[in-house]
């Protein structure tokens, strides 16, 4: 539809031709501008006595005569209409070259933005202010940024966040060497000779350091200036609802995403802080030399996987948990099998240990433990405490823009958005699960929802999957089985052990197992535990049906290439098809099979 005809009501015939009347009668306006030798006169604009009249046609004196030849006078209003129309098109042209190019230079000006891409770095008002380049800042950046939005950033200290610099990067990277020296060590495995790897520690840790640098270039500053952010070093914080402060410097927002992360905390044990322990933000940095032993403080997730690499790298290491067994949030049988894969690296457990007092002597650290077996004195060259982290909200100054926040982190509705509709949180600093893909599907939502503030999305975490990154690694997503019977959820468990799994016996590699739990009586899954060489990638089959809404029967039914790991998901599907043959149905197949034989 036209514009003009949603701005102004239609007229009737009676109206359209009054229109026609009074702009005849009008006066005539010479017409202006380069092309105005080439126009005709507006109808009723010619002189007194020589109107136009229908069937005339110009004379050769350019004066309009009697109509003389009916073709030539067609011919020439078709010429008379694609000139017309061919200036019609041009002007359309120009005024949509015009309206693109405001819409590009001017995208920052929109509502939902509210800044000029015009300005100096630093200088009128941001789209968006970013405050933390970790996983959830810097895809909040690019995303903005990409979208035509104008963006400032701002990190206090590395690029790349915990996820490069000292979690998710640098630590696969040492499991990794780990991996090699004990497949080394294990030779007999594959009919090869038991050796002991010859290598130096040090390299090993050089390379983690090398690995870690090969992939900082695309979390670089110079990689996000390139893509339009205004990046800026220093410590944020508040000043008003609008405004960040970074040392001089104010930026302005129209939104701004609090994505500041999480960092490693300290229990409150006498003496710890002053034993200058280890922890994962210092260790892959500040670790050279092989250290005589190895205390950890903590026996989930961080400290089993690193426990594990540095013992399968000739460290002797001690794990020091408060709970009865490691990784208490998972299953029981999970948590079984990983405690048996460390014990059989070397790695020494005491389960239900209390670390009562830690002190630094003559270069040695020591830790009084109490346990119910009785207390006892730890001693090691080195400490590493993993014992939880904690999000980073302090020296923000969140009470001069009246966010809402507690010890957990600051306070978020479904949509991110904080107690200032205009101020977002994501990632780790908003107190849930601390992963990196959470933290990049946070940052997505916040970003769809900055550009659609009527249509917002919200975080779904129905289907998380994680992974423990031990050997072997542990895949989870959705409910466990321990988790389920805590919630009074009534379920089925089907489990497929490894060792029946063709290409896990042929690659010696057949400890752990496969777990679909389901509701009850029900093929609808809501969980799954992998624990298996690269558990992590094959839970993502499950991960993938539980979000498509398909069922155990789906994957019995779905053809897997053999001989993979990958058979162990369907044949724990096969244990529910099988469990659907009842006393009944045997009996029905078998009449049908004796039917079958008469015919």
């Amino acid at each position: 539809m036209a514009i003009g005809r949603v701005l102004r009501p239609r007229r009737g015939r009676s109206g359209r031709a009054a229109g026609r009347r009074a702009r005849a009668h009008r006066p005539h306006v010479a017409p202006q501008g380069p092309h105005a030798a080439d126009r005709d006169p507006p109808h009723g604009d010619q002189p007194p006595g020589r109107g136009r009249v229908r069937g005339q046609l110009p004379d050769a004196d350019g004066q309009r005569g009697p109509f003389r030849d009916a073709a030539s006078h067609r011919a020439r209003r078709r010429a008379h209409r694609r000139v017309r129309m061919a200036r019609r098109r041009d002007g359309l042209r120009r005024r949509r070259g015009r309206g693109a190019g405001l819409a590009r230079r001017g995208s920052a000006e929109r509502s939902l933005t509210g800044g000029s891409a015009s300005a100096r770095k630093g200088e009128g008002v941001y789209n968006v202010v970013v405050i933390g380049a970790g996983t959830a800042g810097l895809v909040t950046a690019a995303g903005t940024a990409g979208l035509g939005g104008r963006v400032a950033l701002v990190e206090r200290h590395r690029m790349g966040g915990d996820c490069l610099n000292t979690g998710c990067v640098p630590s696969k990277a040492l499991i990794a060497s780990a991996r090699a020296a004990h497949v080394a060590r294990h030779g007999s495995r594959w009919g090869l000779r038991d050796r002991e790897p010859d290598f130096a520690f040090e390299a090993v840790m050089d390379r983690v350091r090398e690995r870690r640098a090969a992939l900082a270039p695309v979390d670089s500053q110079e990689r996000f200036e390139s893509l339009g952010v205004d990046v800026f070093r220093g410590a944020a914080r508040f000043v008003s609802p609008h405004e960040v402060a970074v040392g001089d410097v104010r930026l302005r927002g129209a939104h701004v995403v609090i994505a500041t992360g999480s960092r490693a905390v300290l229990p409150p044990v006498e003496g710890l802080a002053e034993a200058r322990p280890y922890t994962n933000e210092t260790i892959f940095d500040e670790l050279r030399a092989r250290p005589d032993g190895l205390l950890i403080l903590g026996g989930g997730p961080i400290g089993c996987e690193l426990g594990q690499a540095f013992a399968r790298l000739g460290v002797r290491v001690t794990i020091v948990e408060m709970s009865d067994r490691i990784l208490e949030k998972e299953d029981p049988d999970v948590a079984e099998v990983v405690r048996r894969a460390l014990e059989a690296d070397g790695v020494r457990l005491i389960l239900g240990g209390k670390a009562r007092r830690v002190k630094r002597l003559a270069g040695r650290v020591q830790m009084e433990i109490s346990h119910a077996a009785g207390d006892m004195m730890l001693e090691a060259e080195a400490l590493l405490v993993a014992a939880g982290r904690a999000p980073n909200v302090e020296g923000l100054e969140l009470e001069m823009a009246g966010v809402s926040f507690t010890r957990q982190g600051v306070t978020v509705d479904r949509h991110l958005r904080t107690s200032q509709r205009h101020i977002w949180a994501a990632g780790d600093v908003t107190g849930g699960p601390q992963f990196t893909h959470l933290a990049d599907h946070h940052a997505r939502v916040v970003v769809r929802n900055i550009l659609f503030p009527r249509l917002l999305s919200n975080v779904d975490t129905s289907v998380l999957p994680w992974c423990t990154f031990t050997a072997p690694e542990v895949g989870r997503v959705g409910m466990g089985a321990a988790e389920a019977v805590k919630a009074g959820v009534e379920h089925d468990v089907w489990t497929q052990p490894l060792a029946e799994v063709d290409r896990a016996v042929v690659e010696s590699e057949s400890e752990g197992f496969a777990k679909v739990i389901t509701e009850k009586g029900g093929d609808r899954i809501l969980g799954a535990a992998v624990v298996a060489e690269r558990g992590g990638d094959l839970v993502h089959e499950v991960v993938v049906a539980m979000k498509a809404g398909l069922g155990l029967k789906d994957l019995s039914g779905t053809i897997h290439a053999y001989p993979t790991f990958a058979e162990a998901a369907r044949r724990a599907a096969d244990r529910y098809q099988k469990s659907r043959l009842t006393p009944r149905a045997r009996a029905l197949f078998a009449w049908l099979y004796r039917r079958a034989r008469r015919a």
